[in-house]
């Protein structure tokens, strides 16, 4: 193994990357693991709401009719199609003051329960997740330890590669050694395996983080790259926002009959087809197409002028939407509320490659492009990871001398113009490693000065 300045300087990257990077994956490797599984969680929540009788089941004008007599303030944001017959249909309300509630209504006209979307397990998850419910601090927090944590996968592939090259010990572990021997084996091994998926699960998490996703929008939007809003969030707050409300909205065939109770009995609606000219049709028309378009659950149909996770609200039309994680499958179309034309459509294929490849790692990192074999992978990726790092930490610990950190020796100065144009590329492309990089290097130095002048004082 070749004892050289830049063998030993990408060394101490990787061991003070290792030492800081410990309990951030720890942390998001554990809830990203629960994370992997929000369809389930999602069910289990909801787990009183599905199966139901479809005897006796009204319109989805009546169960709309029903939420909004239950909350008189709310203003329609969406009704969420039921994943299977029998199941609840849900109604997202928005509440004075920008709260939200999901209203889960029986196929019989019944509330059987609300659900806050903020407070719900996934959600919360998926907050802490990103910003370990510190806010702003913590979203960059999690964003410079995603960033250490590529260097210190690189910098491991670095410190990988056998010197001289011997298949054993690089690509799988030699069980005969034992002790800190076999460890080495396994912690190189292991890291090797996995690198390529760690790799991408942290690349995929770059657009969501406050500043290098904050950056992106911008080089998006001023730039020209990419029209349209994007699709997914930036910074420490949760996915699901709360939205201000816009006006106290009725569906037609609901308005004669808000806030009275009517029991389970059906209120009349008029059919499509016999609404005058001019009269918007009513909810349940644009249900009826949504339940013909075979989108991916979930399927949304929001009124006009409904807010939505991303982007502006909904213009003069109404529009049926898919929001499934799997995000190359979500597609959306809008229709004209007074006669139901469709108006518009947009599938997966019509976003810009820049958007489609995004949305291609979202999917991915939420362990939803291609169902549970993808959440398999992310669980197992994520253990590995943990597994990698206690090993790392145990290693440390076995040859760190009594009363010092032993870290490797040497400077962290890059060393030739080949390491010093990566340095520059990794600090342009993660600009919060390039920072704290110039921080340590800049600290590294007084630190230096100032023990170099202590020990002329003792002498």
């Amino acid at each position: 193994m070749a004892d050289t300045a830049t063998y030993r300087t990408i060394w101490r990257w990787h061991f003070y990357a290792g030492l800081f990077v410990l309990p951030f994956i720890l942390i998001l490797s554990l809830s990203g693991s629960i994370y992997l599984f929000k369809p389930q969680i999602d069910r289990w929540e909801e787990r009183n709401y599905r199966g139901l009788s479809l005897e006796g089941a009204v319109s989805a004008d009546r169960q709309l009719e029903v939420a909004q007599t239950a909350y008189p303030q709310g203003s329609f944001h969406h009704y969420r199609m039921p994943e299977h017959a029998g199941d609840a249909a849900m109604i997202q309300l928005g509440l004075p003051g920008g709260a939200l509630t999901d209203v889960f209504v029986s196929p019989q006209g019944q509330v059987l329960g609300t659900l806050d979307p903020i407070e719900r397990i996934p959600n919360v998850i998926a907050t802490f997740h990103g910003s370990l419910l510190l806010g702003d601090w913590g979203d960059r927090l999690v964003e410079l330890a995603a960033s250490w944590t590529i260097v210190m996968i690189l910098s491991g592939l670095y410190l990988w590669w056998p010197r001289p090259f011997r298949a054993a010990g690089t690509f799988w572990p030699r069980l005969s050694l034992k002790g800190r021997a076999l460890m080495k084996d396994l912690h190189r091994v292991t890291g090797f395996w996995i690198a390529g998926l760690v790799l991408v699960m942290l690349a995929s998490g770059l657009p969501w983080a406050g500043t290098w996703g904050s950056v992106f929008k911008w080089a998006r939007t001023e730039l020209g790259l990419v029209e349209g809003p994007q699709d997914w969030k930036i910074g420490s707050g949760p996915e699901i926002v709360r939205h201000e409300p816009a006006g106290n909205w009725i569906a037609p065939a609901a308005h004669a009959h808000a806030g009275h109770d009517h029991g389970d009995m059906a209120a009349p609606t008029m059919p499509a087809r016999q609404a005058t000219k001019g009269d918007p049709l009513p909810l349940s028309s644009f249900v009826l197409k949504a339940s013909e378009e075979e989108m991916a659950f979930p399927v949304l149909v929001l009124p006009p002028h409904a807010p939505q996770r991303f982007g502006p609200p909904t213009g003069d039309v109404w529009t049926i939407k898919s929001e499934t994680q799997n995000r190359p499958l979500t597609q959306s179309a809008t229709f004209d509320p007074i006669d139901g034309r469709e108006v518009s459509r947009t599938d997966f294929a019509d976003k810009h490659p820049i958007d489609r490849a995004i949305n291609y790692g979202i999917a991915w990192h939420e362990g939803q492009l291609f169902g549970l074999a993808n959440q398999v992978i992310g669980l197992m990726t994520a253990f590995a990871l943990i597994g990698l790092s206690v090993l790392g930490v145990i290693m440390w610990l076995t040859r760190k001398p009594s009363g010092k950190l032993g870290a490797p020796t040497g400077s962290s100065v890059p060393h030739g113009p080949g390491l010093i144009i990566v340095v520059v590329l990794l600090g342009l492309l993660l600009p919060l490693f390039g920072l704290s990089l110039l921080a340590i290097l800049a600290l590294e130095r007084v630190v230096g000065r100032f023990g170099r002048r202590r020990s002329k004082r003792v002498r």
